[in-house]
């Protein structure tokens, strides 16, 4: 199991136990994934780490000063 956190803006958009699905965006030198419908973003990830999934099952929602983040399990 892989485990990758997006920020998310708003509270309450996804909860533990959801399947999302993710988006690819890439760049010159990295990627970022959005979870649909742009409900959070991750940070950059390298080629060398691309995600393979698509989907995956939300594990935690943190809430912490800088705002809130999910926490994402990818089987892979």
């Amino acid at each position: 199991m892989r485990e990758v956190t997006f920020k998310m803006e708003r509270q309450g958009l996804v909860k533990e136990g959801d399947e999302v699905s993710i988006i690819e965006r890439p760049s010159p030198v990295n990627y970022s994934y959005i979870i649909e419908p742009a409900v959070a973003m991750s940070g950059c990830i390298p080629f060398s780490e691309r995600i393979k999934s698509k989907t995956g099952i939300v594990k935690e929602v943190k809430h912490t000063q800088r705002g809130y983040y999910v926490v994402v399990e990818f089987n892979e």
